[in-house]
This record gives C-alpha cells, structure tokens and sequence, in this order.
C-alpha cells in the first residue's frame, strides 16, 4: 500500500488544507484516518490475486453511480482507465438504477416496512465475474435485507473465492460510506453556518 496517495475524500469534495472543512475532519482525525486507509487496502492493495484492479474500479464506478454521484462514479470510471468499459458500466448503472430500499423482512412486525424493488442482473458481456459481481453489488445497495447464501452461490459460480467475496462486500460497503461522508461535508460546505 502507498501511504502517499492524497486522502480521497477530500480530493472529491475538494477540502483544502486548513480551510474549515478540513478543520471539521480534523477533529475525528482516527475516522478519517480510517477512511483513507479503507481506500488504500481496497484501492491500492498489496495483491489483486483474488480481486483485479480493474474489477474494484468497476465495481466502485457501478456502486457510486447507483447512489447518484456522478462525480465519485468518474473518479473511479478515470481510475479504471478503460473507456470501453467504463462506458458498459454505466450502461449497468443506468440499467439498474432505482430508489430502494426493497426487499423483505422476516415475518414479524417489521414485514410491514417490505418493499417489492426490481431485481438487476448484469449483462453476461461484462464477463463472468464482473457481471456476478455488479449483480451483487446491486442486491447490497437495493436490496440489502434480501441477502441470501444463494446470492454467494452466484459468485462462486462465477469464479469468486471466498477471499475475494469478502473484498468485493468489503469495496461494496466502503464506496456506500464514502458516498455518505462526502455528500455530508458537501452539505457542510454549502450551509457555512452550520
């Protein structure tokens, strides 16, 4: 891992040094200091054996465009550096877009929260993995109460390690925390009074 790599987050809400944003991180310096080293173990690994470069890209593009932000989506679209493939990812986002979250609660009092949501799969272009994985990717944005073994299955069969499922849960995760803190400070930044 390269600890030189400037902090993403306040690269995609554009935080200068000592500017009140920066002061605001600062005082939760262990959580940003996490953050940043979530994104260096997940971005910039010591080994792409169970999980490429190009797959985590793709997949942070695909997760951050299903949140809406299309700035984050480019930051790892230019990350990915492969249009062709940048641009069939987009396609996924646009193709799985939606609201959520859907899905079902165990019966109980809780059912009554269950939402019906449109199920995505990934186009087989996308190659094997890529598609199993942006389908999963999917289910933990959208329908995250409707996570199932049979949704773990589907990666194995794709080739998946158990190794590289946690990685792609763990990426899946990191990038919907990453969304979240950065439209905060951009909200933040918008209200300075506040």
């Amino acid at each position: 891992m390269s600890a030189s790599v400037p902090d993403v987050i306040d690269r995609l809400v554009g935080i200068a040094p000592g500017s009140r944003l920066d002061l605001i991180r600062a005082q939760r310096q262990q959580a940003r200091d996490n953050a940043q080293t979530s994104y260096l173990s997940l971005f910039h690994p010591d080994s792409t054996a169970e999980m490429s470069l190009s797959e985590r890209n793709a997949v942070a593009m695909f997760v951050a465009g299903l949140h809406r932000q299309a700035d984050i989506a480019a930051f790892y679209a230019e990350a990915l550096g492969d249009a062709a493939l940048a641009a069939a990812v987009a396609d996924a986002v646009a193709a799985g877009s939606g609201s959520g979250p859907y899905g079902h609660y165990p019966a109980g009092p809780l059912s009554a929260e269950d939402v019906e949501g449109p199920v995505y799969t990934a186009p087989a272009a996308l190659g094997r993995r890529l598609a199993a994985a942006l389908t999963h990717a999917h289910l933990l944005v959208f329908h995250p109460r409707d996570a199932a073994p049979p949704a773990l299955q589907a990666l194995i069969d794709a080739g998946w390690s158990t190794t590289g499922i946690v990685t792609l849960s763990q990426l899946i995760a990191f990038i919907s925390f990453q969304v979240r803190v950065i439209v905060g400070l951009r909200a933040l930044a918008a209200n300075p009074g506040s």
